[in-house]
């Protein structure tokens, strides 16, 4: 057991002052506000936030930071540099990837991450001798880190869609595909299997790439494979998905999800920046999250989606870092905010708990943690602890901080109530960040 103190703490009713929280087996014994410190208390210095939750990750793109940013291109022209990253891992270069990167997220304040895994099979497409080798990789090191992670096993069967139909995949886009829906959910089935972990740090989900890359002919069977699994699917990113959709099925992909039945509370869209009003109204009614990327969604020139309309609709909001241009939460959730003023020409969009929310226990709700997210008893002790008296938090209020903080401002993050960053740094040691030029240099 533990006990600790705060002067300030974020709980699911805002902003608290003198609170002193118990641990016990990794989870909030107690939480009490308006309380003194006892002997014996570990008094936290700084505001205290819940663990965030980084909804949507792809680990390999942490290698393209700084190398797709010269020369004009869209997200179409940024793909083919991914693939031709995707085509130079292997189970041992991608455990050693995702370490770095998970790394990042753990000294940023992230505590849980929703790995979008797609990259299954070896460069021709051929399964390893373990089917789930790349799986286990990333699972491996996101245990290694001390970091939360709810692995979202993506079916990838086509590459890509017109108003003519499916494609086949590509040379590379064979290392993400099992073939048809069956093959994947068989694989799965594997992995499931061996969930378990004694830390008690992984999880399993699904995951639709998108309408793009699974026909409607598959999205029945996947929702149906697991019906208790988390479910994730990209969404809308890109004006082309849509008139693709539209042209070959005469719907929107939001529709085309819902006429499968993969709506509801369970099921996560991934970006959701070009939607209808019919689009918004469904996933609102139906209480599926949508996930908001803001610093990949700018850098890659997607757009700003509907968030203000999604969250009035009734559809809970989260956040992502998906590409990994930028690890910070706090920009993250600023970003959910300011691009909704540069869409608006208001401020104030989303209140300052409202952001909070959808940093924490709304990310925390859809990869499947619902006890986590929080700082309230029962909920699993994940907390992040955020200097006050740095050069760019000074002078904030403590229910603003989020509006000044960085994730430089990061003090120590603590994960089923055991630390794994320790005064800005991580508890089990920097990883070999060698790994991000090797990839490039090495043949694939």
């Amino acid at each position: 057991m533990i006990n600790y103190w705060a002067e300030h703490a974020w709980l699911p009713d805002g902003l608290a002052e003198r609170v002193r929280m118990t641990e016990t087996d990794g989870r909030f014994a107690s939480v009490i506000t308006g309380a003194d410190p006892e002997p014996g208390d570990e008094r936290l210095t700084g505001a205290v936030f819940p663990g965030f939750a980084d909804a949507h990750s792809h680990a390999f793109h942490r290698a393209l930071r700084g190398r797709t940013q010269s020369g004009r291109g869209s997200f179409w022209t940024w793909r083919e540099k991914m693939y031709a990253l995707a085509g130079r891992l292997d189970p041992d270069s991608y455990r050693e990837l995702a370490r770095a990167c998970y790394t990042e997220l753990a000294l940023a304040g992230f505590t849980v991450v929703g790995e979008f895994h797609y990259l299954h099979h070896d460069h021709e497409g051929r399964r390893y001798a373990d089917p789930n080798a790349m799986g286990r990789a990333l699972l491996q090191a996101a245990i290694e880190v001390g970091l939360r992670i709810t692995l979202l096993d993506t079916c990838y069967l086509a590459g890509g869609l017109d108003e003519t139909g499916y494609r086949e995949p590509d040379p590379v886009q064979r290392r993400f595909s099992d073939g048809d829906v069956d093959r994947w959910a068989g694989r799965v089935a594997e992995l499931i299997t061996d969930e378990a972990d004694p830390a008690g740090l992984t999880k399993i989900g699904i995951a639709a790439h998108s309408v793009r890359a699974v026909p409607a002919a598959a999205l029945g069977a996947l929702g149906a494979a697991f019906p208790e699994r988390p479910l994730h699917v990209h969404l809308s990113e890109q004006p082309a998905e849509n008139a693709a959709c539209l042209a070959h099925y005469g719907r929107t992909p939001t529709r085309l999800l819902d006429d499968h039945g993969l709506l509801g509370p369970r099921t996560t869209v991934v970006h959701a920046t070009h939607l209808t009003g019919d689009d918004i109204a469904r996933l609102g009614g139906s209480g599926t999250c949508a996930c908001f990327c803001p610093t990949t969604e700018r850098d890659l020139a997607d757009g700003i989606g509907p968030a203000r309309e999604l969250a009035d609709a009734g559809a809970p909001l989260a956040l992502g870092t998906d590409q990994h241009a930028v690890v910070d939460p706090f920009e993250e959730l600023r970003g959910l905010e300011l691009h909704e003023r540069l869409r608006s020409g208001e401020r104030g969009r989303f209140t300052t708990e409202e952001l909070i929310t959808a940093a924490t226990a709304a990310g925390y709700r859809s990869l499947g943690w619902a006890d986590g997210g929080g700082i309230a008893a029962g909920q699993l002790c994940d907390f992040v602890v955020v200097d006050r008296d740095s050069i760019r938090t000074a002078g904030s209020r403590p229910d603003q901080l989020c509006y000044a903080a960085t994730a430089a401002d990061v003090r120590r993050v603590v994960v089923g109530g055991r630390t794994v960053v320790a005064d800005g740094a991580p508890v089990h040691g920097m990883p070999d960040l060698t790994i991000l030029d090797r990839l490039w240099e090495e043949a694939p």
